[in-house]
């Protein structure tokens, strides 16, 4: 049923590690890139029960979604369509035991006028959802549903999952859009430079920031169909592009990087990608997520890393998925490689030891590959070890 996308997926999971380089120089000599995701798929959630049933599931408040519903003076107009401007939402859905399963962008699609008025008989919600785990997500969903009135869709042909990203589009998407703008593309649109675009088409699809941080640039779901605004032919890329940009940023996406039944939400940093709200009351998992939280200290998170011999130059050396990072000296398990991709990768790591300034890290079993942990610019003080030695001690 998906074997074009699983094809695909293939390569994406097996891509060369030789060519990571030649992605690292692509991304420092061009600007805003966009991909389409075939990692992800699109389902439907509709019916009036569609808030309440996700509000007890996901991680995330879906309540916020419907805030706008029924509210005419929330929608912005267009000639053609009148478009709601609820920003999307990350969000996870995670075992009883408050591990991680699966992972959603949300989206409130654009409404008709016609729509507007019979809002709570023809509610919906988009969802991008891993591809992989397609058939799962669904089958999961239906069983939780019970009595409620909300109809689970596969909508994966009707609908794509695109990407914008890149150096420029995140260092100029500031001054590019007006204040608490949150959108750009088709309808309401904010940046100047998809003014023709948005007026030349009636469809109210839109670019929207990622929901997650900023300098990842922006996010769509957008008709099968239609070229998105804003893509041009020669910025279009590959996945693997964004793979990259993820990994130098230490972001992971989906079950082949955030390991399903086994990953704590919270040491994969989804808290600070805004997935988790700790206000909503609550949802399946919530017990061990909320006492974590609580308790203050994350020991373990994932990282970006950077493999490289001894003398500090990046290897080419094929590092595999869960191996094995150690301190040579000891010999003491440090934390597993989730994700490689050439001489980058990402890795689950105990942060004092990751970030020892006198510590060696290299993979088990190659010992001649060393691991360097990156420490990402956008995480908050609070996260790296001395601050929560700091705080312990005070």
């Amino acid at each position: 049923m998906h074997r074009f996308k699983l094809e695909s997926l293939k390569f994406y999971r097996t891509f060369h590690s030789s060519t990571s380089t030649l992605f690292s120089q692509h991304l420092n000599d061009v600007g805003s890139m966009a991909t389409h995701l075939e990692s992800r798929s699109v389902i439907r959630f509709r019916g009036p029960d569609t808030i309440k049933f996700l509000q007890g599931l996901l991680t995330n408040d879906i309540k916020r979604f419907a805030e706008s519903t029924g509210e005419k003076k929330s929608y912005l107009s267009t000639p053609n369509v009148a478009t709601v401007s609820t920003p999307p939402m990350y969000a996870a859905l995670l075992t009883p035991q408050g591990r991680f399963l699966y992972d959603f962008f949300l989206y409130k699609p654009p409404q008709s006028n016609e729509k507007l008025d019979k809002s709570n008989e023809l509610f919906e919600l988009l969802a991008d959802v891993d591809s992989l785990v397609l058939d799962e997500i669904l089958d999961c969903f239906k069983k939780y549903r019970l009595r409620a009135k909300v109809e689970i869709e596969n909508v994966a042909k009707e609908f794509s999952c695109w990407q914008r990203f890149g150096r420029d589009l995140c260092s100029d998407s500031k001054s590019t859009e007006e204040p608490e703008a949150s959108s750009v593309g088709y309808g309401a649109s904010v940046d100047r430079a998809a003014l023709s675009a948005s007026q030349g088409n009636g469809l109210g699809w839109e670019w929207y920031k990622d929901p997650r941080l900023d300098l990842l640039g922006f996010r769509g779901i957008f008709p099968t169909n239609t070229t998105p605004p804003l893509v041009e032919a020669d910025k279009e890329t590959n996945e693997e592009n964004y793979l990259q940009w993820r990994i130098e940023k230490g972001i992971a996406e989906g079950t082949t990087e955030i390991p399903k039944g086994e990953a704590n939400p919270l040491e994969y940093n989804l808290a600070g990608l805004n997935a988790i709200s700790f206000d909503k009351g609550c949802y399946v998992g919530q017990e061990l997520v909320a006492r974590t939280h609580h308790r203050g200290v994350i020991r373990k998170r994932l990282l970006p890393l950077k493999f490289v011999d001894g003398n500090g130059k990046e290897l080419e050396q094929e590092v595999a998925a869960r191996s094995e990072v150690i301190d040579p000296s000891s010999n003491k398990k440090v934390g597993t490689v989730t994700t490689a991709l050439g001489c980058q990768g990402m890795g689950l790591l105990r942060l004092e030891e990751a970030f020892k300034k006198s510590g060696v890290l290299s993979v088990k079993g190659q010992e001649d590959v060393k691991v360097e942990a990156i420490r990402p610019e956008w995480w908050p003080a609070e996260w790296f070890p001395e601050h929560q030695q700091h705080s312990v001690a005070a």
